[in-house]
């Protein structure tokens, strides 16, 4: 059949109606049985489910969500998709929720911010079932709302919003810190500067390397050095055309100690040989062979795992948020560092 004007019409989508039809079983047991309703036998299930496969029937994912009190989806909160420590962390979040049947719905806060939106608001227009809050985020007040309002929150890699009702899960970050100061000072280095980053993550990180100079009788100089490549080359530049040049610089992550090496490189100073160089968070980039970054590994996987377990630990009535789980840090050694050089003692 066509159309007056020659189009031909869209084939009309096949109904949970016509799945029930085929089946020869009433509509609302045919819903039950398609979604795994334990009060179903297994033949009904068996036979709803062959009569929608030949149909082609595919459940209405929106209006089932509105018909149930959840919608089986976490929401997804991030600050920066260009960081590639949120890589990891999605893999192990995705994996977890996964396996309990939820399914990830990403925001990124900082082009919400661009545009004049918020990111917290439209996941909850979306009736997300609860929100993960990867790495630092600006939407501190929208997430105070949410919370608020009961929407159970999880705060992975970030203890910032600090009085929410939530569970949080970090790395050591003291702990990895003070392995990456100690690396260096185990190769003889005496003049070291750090790159601080932001929030109560960047904290921790700066005092485990100052506290563990201040153990060895060594002073410690720390600047701000932001995130990101570009920030970290800035302040890696200023601090290596200073008079008192270090023979070391542990930054605050992998992106922020790569703008290191490249500006070690413009001002022709050698890796390792005048400069060693550790980055935070052992991201992808910091195995590629030409860089073979000193990082510390911080567990991202396993932090993104355990973020998931705390969701759905919540959902399924695991009481109120506050719990705070750390996961080990360990340094992974590579090219980016070695001996002190001789001449500076």
């Amino acid at each position: 059949m066509e159309h007056r004007d020659g189009r031909t019409p869209a084939p009309r989508m096949p109904t949970i109606r016509d799945v029930a039809e085929r089946a020869g079983v009433s509509k609302s047991l045919a819903s039950l049985a398609l979604r795994g309703d334990p009060g179903v036998s297994e033949a009904r299930r068996a036979s709803v489910r062959a009569a929608a496969e030949e149909l082609g029937y595919h459940p209405n994912r929106l209006a089932r969500a509105l018909a149930q009190p959840r919608s089986g989806t976490v929401g997804v909160l991030l600050n920066d998709l260009r960081n590639p420590w949120f890589v990891e962390l999605l893999a192990g979040l995705t994996a977890s929720l996964d396996g309990a049947g939820l399914a990830p719905v990403l925001a990124d806060s900082f082009t919400s911010r661009r545009v004049g939106r918020s990111a917290v608001d439209q996941l909850r227009s979306q009736r997300v079932d609860a929100v993960v809050v990867v790495g630092t985020t600006d939407d501190d007040q929208e997430l105070r709302r949410a919370a608020s309002a009961g929407l159970p929150i999880v705060l992975a890699g970030t203890y910032e919003p600090g009085d929410l009702d939530a569970d949080v899960v970090v790395n050591d970050d003291g702990a990895g810190a003070t392995s990456a100061t100690r690396h260096l000072l185990d190769l003889g280095h005496h003049r070291m500067v750090h790159l601080r980053g932001p929030g109560r993550v960047g904290s921790l990180r700066a005092e485990g390397f100052e506290r563990t100079l201040a153990d060895a009788g060594l002073p410690a100089s720390v600047v701000a050095g932001g995130t990101g490549e570009e920030s970290g080359y800035a302040a890696a530049r200023r601090v290596l055309e200073s008079r008192e040049r270090p023979t070391a610089i542990f930054a605050y992550n992998d992106l922020a100690a790569i703008g290191t090496l490249s500006a070690a490189h413009d001002l022709g100073l050698g890796v390792p040989g005048d400069l060693s160089v550790i980055g935070y968070d052992n991201t992808y980039l910091a195995a590629i062979r030409h860089l073979s970054l000193t990082s510390v590994d911080n567990g991202t996987f396993a932090i993104g795992v355990q973020s998931g377990r705390f969701v759905t630990e919540r959902l399924a009535g695991g009481g109120q948020g506050g719990r705070v789980h750390r996961v080990a840090a360990t340094l992974a050694v590579r090219r980016t560092t070695g001996p002190a050089p001789a001449s500076t003692g």
